[in-house]
């Protein structure tokens, strides 16, 4: 038996590192036990005071998984769940014999993993509708604190959020797990609030002079002897690196708001007109350089059927709406005849920002890179939490790529309905645009008409909806 003491609740690289050992040995998942350290001795494990050491691994000894598991471990060890760290190990042991397992739904280690990566998301998506800073001093001196009480271990995940959305105004957030600070340059972590000294909103003010006034945040980290000592702290640096990354692209670039903005501010990030807004600004790729503006998702709030194009064309960057060109003239025919309501459909690309390749007066179309599909994704997530569609319509690799978060060949899953990790259906069909571009008139026909065929099972989808309603 052998037992791992991990620095943290969210030591990730500690996780990884030890896993990897474990797997390239042979240790089967029944034979490890997670601790993390500080935790006290009626936790820990009995019978575990020595183990036994690994011999040293060979430098040819080597195996793979999916891309998806590491980003789906890095999310999902942020649970407060306290068998995570067996679990996430589970499925690496079981993966280096089945590379595919994730796409099984069913399999009661995918399920559970993946509901506690969302768990986490949502929690994270919660902090940032939630929190509402309450300003501490006047002008100058002026500082602004707020309080969360988080579900799990997402202070550190959520903060850049805040330090790009919040920039111009020093602020703290004070929770139980760990307190970020934002001072106009860098994000700090100190200890946090103890539960018995959890503040009532008329209590914030003075929980934030006896603890956090700015005599007492000299610097822009955490000393390090504190920060071994902090519940989360760990997190800060090589841990959470690629998170606080990921974190950062829901910001959609930064926004400067006012003092009066900060304090009454009520747009919650699900609300349409506030993530319009905000994507507006969005700096997380660089294709806003060349794009005239973003194009946002478009149609009504209760649609049961939301469309993912790729990016907008020339049209569409120059109105700022999704499908106004020749693609989306053909889209709205199709969708005519396929029983389709357009008006009670939501649209949207999976890229925001036209990239294109200038060609003389003409800017021609470019197909979108992973990086900036990937950095696009989170605006696509947040229009599916404030949309809640019963039915995603995949249109083209591009959108397919967002919607499954994996290049997703479209022949192999064209046509058919695809259940999704959130208890959505999926529906995977051809973009518009590539009815335009065939050459010959026949295939131009017969494509149009299998492109017509797959809209219909959305149409069946809406019918069903509408007679439920």
């Amino acid at each position: 038996m052998y037992l791992v003491t991990l620095d943290s609740e969210t030591d990730f690289d500690g996780w990884r590192k030890a896993a990897r050992a474990f797997a390239l040995h042979h240790v089967a998942p029944a034979d490890v036990v997670w601790h993390v350290q500080g935790q006290t001795k009626d936790q820990m494990p009995p019978g575990l005071s020595e183990t036994p050491s690994l011999p040293p691994i060979e430098t040819e000894s080597t195996f793979t998984v999916p891309a998806n598991f590491i980003e789906l471990a890095r999310i999902a060890i942020l649970h407060r769940e306290g068998e995570r760290f067996a679990l996430l190990y589970r499925l690496l042991w079981r993966l280096k014999a089945d590379h595919d397992l994730l796409v099984t739904m069913s399999d009661p280690d995918v399920a559970q993993a993946t509901a506690m990566a969302g768990s986490v998301q949502r929690d994270a998506q919660r902090m940032r509708d939630l929190v509402r800073f309450r300003e501490i001093g006047r002008e100058q001196k002026a500082h602004y604190a707020a309080w969360f009480e988080p579900e799990h271990h997402i202070v550190a995940f959520a903060a850049p959020f805040f330090a790009r959305r919040f920039a111009d105004m020093p602020w703290s957030i004070l929770t139980p797990d760990v307190c970020a600070h934002w001072n106009g340059h860098a994000i700090s972590f100190t200890p946090g609030i103890s539960r018995t000294e959890w503040p009532a909103p008329g209590r914030l003010e003075e929980t934030w002079r006896r603890h956090f006034q700015p005599g007492r945040l000299t610097t822009t980290d955490a000393p390090v002897k504190r920060r071994r000592n902090l519940q989360d702290a760990s997190v800060l640096g090589s841990i959470l690196g690629p998170l606080l990354a990921d974190a950062e692209r829901w910001t959609g670039g930064r926004i400067s708001p006012r003092p009066e903005a900060i304090m009454g501010h009520k747009a919650a990030a699900n609300d349409l007109e506030a993530l319009r807004e905000e994507a507006a600004h969005c700096r997380a790729c660089p294709l806003y350089k060349d794009a005239t503006q973003t194009v946002f998702g478009e149609g009504p709030k209760d649609a049961t059927i939301m469309l993912v194009g790729e990016q907008p064309g020339d049209k569409e960057d120059l109105a700022g709406h999704p499908f106004v060109g020749p693609a989306g003239q053909m889209l709205d025919r199709a969708l005519e005849e396929a029983g389709v309501d357009r008006k009670k459909v939501y649209v949207t690309n999976a890229v925001k920002h036209f990239k294109f390749v200038p060609r003389g007066k003409i800017r021609l179309h470019q197909k979108p890179a992973t990086p900036e599909i990937k950095a696009c994704r989170p605006w696509y997530e947040r229009e599916v939490a404030a949309i809640q569609p019963e039915l995603i319509v995949a249109m083209g690799a591009t959108a397919a790529q967002s919607v499954f978060g994996k290049i997703t060949p479209i022949g192999k899953t064209r046509g058919r309905l695809i259940d999704l990790p959130d208890g959505r259906k999926a529906l995977v069909t051809v973009h518009p645009s590539y009815l335009l571009r065939l050459p010959d008139p026949e295939a131009k026909v017969l494509e149009y008409q299998r492109f017509v065929e797959d809209l219909k099972i959305a149409a069946s989808l809406q019918r069903k909806s509408a007679r439920a309603a």
